[in-house]
């Protein structure tokens, strides 16, 4: 089995893909800098050896890394041509989306052999907008459980740390922190993983945290208290499910992929998108239990052992690859 993963390195589909090289004999995942895709023909320079027997990559530069004699397999890690999220996009991100990579992922489609998704969701997006008569298989991210898990907190401010991991972008439901976090009482300080640079002048009262590598969010993920996830677009939800498996109780909106991840009343709670006031009443009602908080947070870990670790992921690609192969 040689298997080439042609990825713009940096992002959470990255990590993935780097995840299936370190456990999947003869997966090799080859970076390249997402400048590249300011030019996207120059990919095409980008070497794929002769021996290599199947293509795994995303969908949306996947075109430009088609060969004739290697099967081409795609992972769907979101979907941002869903247009029902498109005016929490920059008129930049809309012309691009609906233009250019629009066709790249038409053309992704139309060439793969096999095409998955990280979610139920997302499956449901692709088919539904492409029309899809072949099948769209599902393989859940997962999470190395031995890495992100629960190990014991040293809160000497008696605060309740609340956490917004990801970017600072409307589509992540940043613009609605100040809002949730001025509406929210108690004893508790909210946080947020970005540099400080990029913390806007209009989130006052979200403390950054910096830049954390991923290899050091479980210690990040521990300090903390409650996850919170406003998001409007999530393909799968990584943050979400890394702070489950170590042990935190989630507040997030119901939309997208969230409730494949969180169960309402039991691992957290599922807001309406933009409905700061409950947002906010659903985070008091964890920040004044710490019993609901613990209770809730240990079923999570337990959700995650049991429907989203890591060697569940790689069973999955790599009996999708020996059917291929």
């Amino acid at each position: 089995m040689n298997i080439i993963s042609p990825m713009a390195d940096g992002n959470g589909a990255y990590i993935l893909h780097k995840h299936i090289e370190r456990h999947l004999p003869g997966y090799k995942v080859k970076g390249y800098s997402p400048y590249l895709t300011l030019f996207p023909f120059l990919l095409k320079t980008i070497h794929i050896p002769q021996k290599t027997n199947l293509i795994h990559t995303t969908p949306d530069y996947a075109p430009f890394f088609v060969s004739k004699d290697k099967p081409l397999v795609i992972t769907f890690h979101g979907y941002s041509l869903d247009s029902a999220t498109g005016h929490y996009n920059s008129v930049l991100q809309n012309v691009h989306y609906s233009t250019t990579l629009k066709l790249f992922t038409h053309l992704a489609i139309k060439q793969a052999r096999t095409i998955t998704a990280v979610s139920k969701h997302t499956a449901s997006l692709i088919i539904k907008n492409h029309k899809l008569s072949k099948p769209v298989h599902v393989i859940y991210n997962g999470i190395d459980e031995t890495t992100f898990r629960p190990i014991s907190k040293n809160n000497t401010t008696n605060k309740i740390n609340i956490l917004f991991s990801g970017n600072l972008k409307r589509q992540k439901g940043a613009h609605w922190l100040p809002e949730i976090r001025n509406k929210c009482t108690g004893n508790l300080a909210f946080h947020a993983t970005s540099g400080l640079m990029d913390i806007p002048r209009n989130l006052e009262g979200i403390t950054s945290v910096g830049r954390f590598r991923h290899d050091d969010m479980p210690h990040l993920y521990n300090a903390m208290d409650i996850l919170l996830m406003p998001t409007v677009r999530e393909g799968f939800g990584l943050a979400v499910a890394e702070a489950m498996a170590c042990g935190l109780p989630v507040v997030a909106t119901n939309c997208s992929a969230l409730p494949e991840l969180v169960d309402h009343g039991k691992g957290g709670f599922l807001c309406p998108p933009g409905d700061t006031d409950d947002f906010a009443e659903k985070l008091g009602i964890l920040v004044d239990s710490p019993q609901l908080r613990k209770e809730m947070g240990e079923y999570n870990r337990s959700k995650i052992e049991s429907h989203f670790t890591l060697r569940r992921m790689l069973t999955g690609y790599r009996d999708l690859f020996e059917s291929i192969l």
